[in-house]
This record gives C-alpha cells, structure tokens and sequence, in this order.
C-alpha cells in the first residue's frame, strides 16, 4: 500500500475534462458500449444482494412501513447520485472519484482520497470471498460446507482470470450477471406482488419515527457502489459532453431499475415481516411463493451479485492505479490478481475472525474518501461559476449520509 501511494505522488493523472484531452491513460480502447456499460452499473449496484438480502433484512427494522423506507433510501441516496452526476458534466476519466475531487481541491487532497479508497476495495476484495464462501451459500447449498477450502481458492483464482483475460471479457461477464440478476430480481419482485396483497400503510408512517429514520438510512448507504461505474469515465468514447451524457444515463437507468425492483420486492412483505428476518429473506420468499427450485436460484444468484461486486471494484481499482501511476493496465490486472489469489489462503486459517477484523477498516475507509469528494464539491462548483448554494445543500446531504456510514460501522463493529 505504502509503495502504491508513493508511485502515485510521482506521477500526474490524465483525465478528460473542460478544455483537457480526450484521451485516456489507458491506451487506444474501442469505447464501451451503451449496454455494456449499463450491463457494468447494474452490476455495481449489486441487485439480486439488495433484492434478496440486505434490503429486507434491514427494512425488517421498521417492517410496517417497508414500501416508505425503500423509497426514502432511494431519495436520501439521491444527494450522492446528485453530486456525482455534477462533477461528471465537467470530467470524465479513468480516474473516477479522484479525479472529481482533483478537479475540486488539487492533487494532494485527491492523493488522500485516492488511498483512503484504494485501501477500503483492497480489503473489499479480500474479505467478499470469504463472506460469500462461509456466510452466504451454506443458507443456500448446506452441502457446500465440504467444499468451503476449494471454493475460497478457487473463486479469487476465476475472478483474477475474467480481469486479466482482457476487457471484452470481463465486460461479457458483467453482463451475463447483470442479465441473470435482472431477470431473478424481477421475478422474485413479480412474485412477491402476485402473492401478496400490498397494504397502501406500507407507504404510509406506521412504523416509529426513530426507526424510519435509522432504517431508511440503513438502507441508503447500500447504494454506495454505484460510484464504481464513473472509473470508466475514460472509455466511453466521444467528446466530454458525449461521455458524460452517456455515463449519467447508463447509471440513472441502472439506478431507477435497481430501486423500483426492490421497493416491489420488499414493499409487500410487510404483511410478512417474519420473511425479512430470515438468512436469506429472497429465499424465503421464493421458497414459500414457489418452491425449491427458485428459491436455491435466488439464493445462488445472491452469491453471484457478491461476487460481481468483487468485479466491478477490481476493474475500478486498476483504472484508478494506471490513471495515477505509469504503470501499464496489464501489469496493474496481474498485480491486483496475484494479491487477490495469493490471500485467499490465509483465510482459511480463520475466515470469520478475519472477516471481522477487515470489514470495519474496509467502511470506514470506504466512507471517508467519499467523504471527501462530497466535502468539496462546493468548491468545484464555485470554480465554473455556478450556483454554491445548491452544490453546499447537495454536499451537506451527501455528508451526513457518508457521516452516518462511519458511524454505522463503527457502532456496528462495536455491537459486534
């Protein structure tokens, strides 16, 4: 880590922006497709693990009034996609969220923010195998148990290859698991509204005051990941306007998707709270609506959005390392692989105890970089001229949702 920050205080990073070069670090590209790109900002979001796991799991808190927690998380989360979306109109690049905030306060506060991120996914992609290994597919597959060694092996080593097999590889698999997502999610959503006769009090403040605020907040943080798809802001093609019209799109749509399948999803289980307080409550749904057969489906859907999730922060992560070092983006894939399959081993001397000693580092490191960028999107804003008193509102929202989620862990490793 340390060697990776000092590379990247020797080196300037390129990114397209007003008056700035179009091109990328990254070398000649084809620019990525429409809906390859939105196959990438599905994915990011992690569908089928908000439909199936988190989302119902959390808005078991407040469960009378699920339907309005979905909805108040999708808003609240809104600040973050706001922001976002206006660094986005004026850069474009590999670079990503560093490149927002270097844009707004320089290199050195970028510097920080890059390695305050950087370490969060580092750890991300460490401690996911062993969450989808040890905690997600024993409630799916309880046989699974005998082949935990394997699997913990195995699935760092498949993840590395797709990356270093090269970009139209890993854009097919994203896609493949986008699609696959989409499809499950939408069906278990479909399922749950043809099964179960949504109460209009779902929608309504039934529920305690305290608990639609904690819950609702609960529930917006676990959109985070939906910044991951702006590293690919260099290889979208065209010109500033042109990429940046694309990138906003494919994200708002991926956004809107994921957000009204949940709310279908988890809205009518509110006249079944006793399902969003299972391991999986997506199973349990598919379970008691359809069957067997859905339900391992979903299950194993569940464990394939994680692992997606590995993806997307892996191919953010080495467009984040080309555009601040001069490393070349192969030597950054097999570098990022050899990390990521040579600890997968060291897991297995105790997976659960490492997983919980890695999570909380990996959040709240994770939350103060996007601290930062919200912070000083003001001040990117009063650079162009334009309005300071909506971007300060925007970055006030922003800020206490990314406060919240360092507290939330905090509180959350504390509990624990």
């Amino acid at each position: 880590m340390a060697t990776f920050i000092a590379r990247m205080m020797g080196s300037g990073a390129k990114t397209r922006s007003e008056g700035g070069s179009p091109a990328t670090p990254l070398g000649p590209t084809r620019p990525i497709g429409q809906w390859a790109f939105a196959g990438v900002a599905v994915t990011s979001f992690g569908l089928l693990a908000l439909t199936g796991l988190y989302a119902p799991s959390i808005a078991g808190g407040a469960s009378s009034s699920a339907g309005l927690v979905m909805v108040l998380a999708a808003v609240a989360f809104g600040f973050a996609l706001a922001i976002w979306f206006g660094y986005s109109r004026h850069v474009s690049s590999s670079g990503g969220l560093y490149s927002f905030t270097e844009a707004a306060a320089g290199r050195r506060v970028a510097l920080v923010q890059a390695s305050l991120w950087t370490l969060s996914y580092l750890l991300y992609l460490v401690y996911t195998t062993a969450q989808i290994v040890y905690d997600t597919l024993p409630a799916v597959l309880p046989g699974e148990v005998r082949y935990q060694t394997p699997l913990e092996v195995v699935i760092p080593v498949v993840l590395a290859g797709v990356m270093i097999a090269g970009r139209a590889v890993t854009l097919a698999v994203m896609g493949l698991l986008a699609a696959g997502q989409l499809v499950l999610a939408a069906t278990l959503s479909g399922l749950t509204l043809a099964n179960v006769s949504t109460p209009v009090s779902t929608f309504g403040t039934s529920a305690p005051a305290g608990s639609l605020a904690i819950v609702s907040s609960q529930t917006a943080v676990l959109y985070i990941c939906g910044s991951l798809p702006f590293f690919l802001g260099g290889e979208l093609g065209g010109d500033l306007r042109q990429a940046g019209h694309r990138m906003r799109g494919g994200v708002l749509a991926a956004y809107v998707a994921v957000v009204a399948i949940v709310i279908a999803a988890v809205a009518p289980l509110a006249a079944f709270p006793s399902l969003m307080h299972t391991e999986i409550p997506g199973m349990a749904v598919a379970q008691a609506f359809s069957g067997r057969g859905l339900a391992v489906a979903v299950g194993v859907g569940v464990a394939a959005s994680l692992a997606g999730s590995i993806l997307v922060e892996y191919l953010a992560l080495s467009r984040l390392a080309v555009t601040v070092t001069s490393w070349s983006l192969r030597r950054v894939l097999v570098g990022l692989g050899v990390v990521l399959v040579a600890v997968s081993p060291v897991l297995l001397i105790n997976p659960d105890e490492i997983y919980d000693h890695l999570i909380t580092p990996s959040l709240v490191a994770l939350w103060l970089s996007q601290l930062i960028t919200f912070a000083v999107y003001p001040r990117f804003v009063a650079k162009r001229g334009g309005r300071v008193l909506p971007a300060g509102v925007l970055a006030a929202g922003a800020s206490a949702l990314a406060i919240y989620g360092v507290v939330l862990t905090i509180q959350t490793s504390s509990i624990s």
